[in-house]
């Protein structure tokens, strides 16, 4: 499976930006997809996620500010993100995964998403 991300870019505070995920290959329908973010000396960590069925959860930095969306058929998750912060500046990776099963967990290569203040 790859995951292909694509929507980073510079943003003022207050900005918007869109991301998005397209995974191919021997891509598991009813997989977890989602998106992390890794800052400058942190770890990296979850921001939100939807299931096959279209249950979201979402970090609770993101305060109502993204919404994740996912089109099953074309096998794509998006991250719309509003409100943008300077913290949220980070390196952002959407990864597919199935709860319970190691062998089904894969990552994209991460986008830039830089928020100037």
């Amino acid at each position: 499976v790859q995951l292909q991300a694509s929507g980073g870019g510079l943003v003022q505070a207050g900005g918007s930006l869109r991301l998005s995920c397209a995974a191919s290959g021997s891509v598991v329908s009813n997989a977890v997809m989602g998106w992390y973010r890794q800052a400058p000396g942190k770890q990296r960590e979850l921001v939100a996620s939807v299931t096959s069925g279209g249950t979201e959860n979402y970090a609770d930095f993101v305060e109502d500010r993204f919404t994740i969306s996912r089109h099953n058929l074309k096998n794509t998750v998006d991250l719309q993100m509003s409100s943008l912060k300077p913290e949220d500046t980070a390196v952002y990776f959407c990864r597919s995964w199935i709860r319970g099963q190691p062998y089904y967990n894969y990552w994209g290569q991460g986008t830039l998403v830089t928020v100037s203040s």
